[in-house]
């Protein structure tokens, strides 16, 4: 199980830009990577476009942030173009960085699936914060306070 303090796994997907993303290609600052269960959902659309809102304050603050689902590139390029989304998405079909995120559970009514969760990773590879029941109502302002409170 994944805690503050822990080294985050290393990953390698393919973006919604069409190119391949590791953990290390993000050590020049922070990195906010989250996971959402499925593009274009009302509950996930809320908060990739309340991530697109704080964009510009985050980036402020040294930090990138990046979405991870199961949906594909296709998928994802839709949900960006349809919402104007100024994030990264990540594919991972096969479920493997989900699951090394502890990102994979009961979702209660909705079964087995992604869950909602966010993780703040520093420049060391670090993890700094981990939101474990994600409100996706002003995550992004919630995630742009942390990190302001963090870079002071």
């Amino acid at each position: 199980m994944l805690e503050v303090g822990s080294k985050a796994p290393d990953f390698e997907l393919y973006g919604s830009d069409g190119k391949r993303h590791r953990l290390k290609d993000f050590r020049n600052g922070y990195l906010v990577l989250y996971f959402y269960p499925k593009d274009s959902t009302p509950g996930c659309t809320i908060e990739a476009k309340s991530f697109s809102t704080a964009i510009s304050g985050i980036r402020r603050k040294h930090a990138e942030v990046v979405g991870v689902s199961r949906d594909d590139l296709a998928s994802h390029s839709r949900f960006c173009s349809k919402y104007g989304l100024k994030i990264l998405l990540l594919s991972d079909p096969s479920n493997k960085i989900i699951d090394a995120y502890d990102a994979y559970g009961d979702r209660g009514l909705f079964g087995r699936g992604t869950l909602r969760k966010t993780y703040v990773i520093g420049r060391d590879g670090r993890i700094v914060k981990i939101y474990q029941k994600v409100n996706p109502i002003g995550h992004g302002k919630e995630v742009l306070r942390f990190l302001s409170a963090l870079t002071s």
